[in-house]
C-alpha cells in the first residue's frame, strides 16, 4: 500500500508542478519577446546619434582649423596696416571675411560650437583687424552686421583695436608726427568713453569689462606719453627760439 500509494502521490506531485513550470516558461517567453521588441530599435538610435556626433565633430575640426587661419589672416592684415601697405591689408581682410562666412555657415546647425570660445575669439580678431584698418585711414567704422559678427565679439574687437592704436601712436611720435598721433589718440579715448558705458554682465558681453579696464590703462599710458612728447617739443622750440635770439644779438 505504501509503495502503491507512493507512486500516485509522486505522479500527483509532478502533475502539480507541470502547470506551474509551463506558466513560468510562458512568462519567460513573453519577457524575452518583450525584450527583443523593446530593444529592436536601439541599434538604429545609436547609429543616428553616432552619425550626428561624427558630423558635429567634423564641423568642430573644420571650425578650429578655420579659426586658426582667420587669426593668421587678421594678424598679417594688422601688420600690413602698420607698414601702411593698405592694398595688401585689404586683400587679407577680404580673405578673412570669406573664411569667416564659411565658418559661420558651417556652424549654423551647431549653435553651441558657434558660441564656443575659439569661434568667437576668431571673429573678434576679424573685427579688430577691420576696425584698425578703418581707424588708421580715418575711415568710418565697419558695422558688426556688415561683418556678420556678434555684438559681444565686435565690442571685444573694438577694445583690442583701441589697444593696437597705441603702437601706431608711438610710431608717429618717434617720427615727430605728433598731430597725427593725437588724432589717433582721440579715437582711442572716444572708444574707451563709449565702452565704459556698456554695463552688462560678462555672460552677455563676453568679458568686456576686463577688456575695457585694459583699454583704460592703455589710454592713460598713451596720454602720458603724448603729454611728455608735447612738453619735449615745447622745450625744444623754446631752446631754438633762444638760440635765434642769441644769434641776433
Amino acid at each position: 500500500m505504501a509503495g502503491g500509494s507512493g507512486a500516485p502521490a509522486g505522479h500527483a506531485y509532478v502533475g502539480n508542478l507541470s502547470p506551474g513550470l509551463g506558466h513560468f516558461c510562458g512568462i519567460l517567453r513573453v519577457q524575452i519577446y518583450a525584450l527583443e521588441t523593446t530593444l529592436e530599435n536601439l541599434q538604429p538610435i545609436i547609429d543616428r546619434i553616432r552619425s550626428g556626433f561624427e558630423a558635429k565633430n567634423a564641423a568642430r575640426d573644420r571650425a578650429l582649423a578655420r579659426s586658426r587661419e582667420l587669426i593668421r589672416f587678421c594678424s598679417l592684415s594688422i601688420r600690413a596696416t602698420h607698414r601702411h601697405e593698405f592694398p595688401e591689408a585689404d586683400e587679407l581682410l577680404i580673405q578673412a571675411r570669406a573664411l569667416a562666412a564659411a565658418m559661420t555657415s558651417d556652424l549654423a546647425g551647431y549653435p553651441d560650437l558657434y558660441h564656443a570660445g575659439y569661434t568667437e575669439d576668431a571673429l573678434k580678431e576679424v573685427a579688430e583687424a577691420h576696425i584698425v584698418f578703418a581707424l588708421v585711414q580715418h575711415a568710418p567704422l565697419p558695422d558688426p552686421e556688415a561683418l556678420a559678427i556678434p555684438p559681444a565679439a565686435y565690442l571685444g574687437g573694438l577694445a583690442e583695436a583701441a589697444g593696437e592704436l597705441r603702437r601706431f601712436i608711438l610710431d608717429l611720435d618717434r617720427q615727430e608726427r605728433l598731430e597725427e598721433a593725437e588724432a589717433l589718440f582721440a579715437y582711442m579715448d572716444d572708444i574707451y568713453t563709449e565702452l565704459v558705458t556698456i554695463d552688462f554682465p560678462d555672460a552677455i558681453t563676453g568679458g568686456l569689462r576686463r577688456q575695457t579696464d585694459m583699454v583704460r590703462g592703455v589710454v592713460e599710458r598713451t596720454r602720458g606719453d603724448l603729454t611728455a612728447a608735447r612738453r619735449q617739443r615745447k622745450l625744444e622750440q623754446a631752446l631754438r627760439d633762444f638760440e635765434h635770439k642769441i644769434v641776433d644779438i
